[in-house]
């Protein structure tokens, strides 16, 4: 059983090339490529997400939201809308469940677990609701024969305005925090990086690297091809 996974800090990524990222990655585990197991962790500029559940957002509403300045993607993981942008820590995992435990339950309830446990390693209570996420953290993703994509956004030092244009994940009556917020101080992407990768390694059972830069260069190179 493989254990070990491997990190890659991208810094700021557009939206659309993590999808083309999230796809080659995918790919890459179904074509049987010697790939381990990968969490990439990113920043996204401003852009707002809906889920396969999309027909309650017509284009007259993505051109509303993108007016605002930022863009506007439908995608087919789980969940309803949600906003990305600066000071918001987005982990893709690109995981092979059947590493760990093939179960997108399972999966998703340790995903909730991670960022219980990074929250507690901040002083901040945090627990599990009936809808998915921990209030602080959007969780939407997508498996594809066991292997998943997407991800979670976990607010940081997030500009919590955007939100107020969407109800976040369609739960009516529930607003969004952030970390820094919670804290009443500021908290960046760079302090809760390691945070999340030790909460990630502790509730998964696994240990982590950094991606190597070679392997990073040749990927994003396929990318470019």
């Amino acid at each position: 059983m493989n254990k070990l996974v491997k990190v890659w800090q991208i810094g700021r990524l557009s939206y659309r090339k993590s999808l083309e990222l999230q796809k080659h990655l995918v790919r890459l585990h179904h074509e049987n490529k010697e790939l381990s197991n990968t969490l990439v962790c990113l920043e996204h500029p401003p852009v707002y997400t809906t889920g396969i559940r999309t027909g309650q957002y017509p284009e007259q509403v993505a051109k509303n939201l993108e007016q605002l300045g930022a863009e506007f993607y439908r995608t087919n993981r789980g969940g309803l809308i949600t906003f990305h942008g600066p000071g918001q820590l987005v982990v893709y995992p690109i995981l092979n469940l059947k590493d760990f435990k093939p179960s997108m339950r399972w999966y998703v309830c340790h995903i909730e677990k991670t960022v219980i446990r990074l929250c507690n390693k901040l002083g901040i209570e945090a627990g599990t609701s009936p809808h998915t996420g921990v209030w602080i953290c959007a969780i939407g993703v997508h498996g594809s024969r066991f292997v998943t994509s997407h991800g979670l956004a976990l607010n940081c030092s997030t500009d919590l305005t955007w939100f107020e244009h969407i109800v976040p994940c369609g739960i009516e009556g529930k607003g969004v925090t952030s970390l820094s917020k919670e804290l009443n101080r500021h908290v960046d992407v760079e302090e809760v990086v390691p945070l999340f990768l030790d909460s990630f390694s502790e509730i998964f059972g696994c240990h982590y690297v950094d991606f190597p830069k070679k392997e990073c260069d040749n990927i994003l190179a396929d990318l470019i091809q």
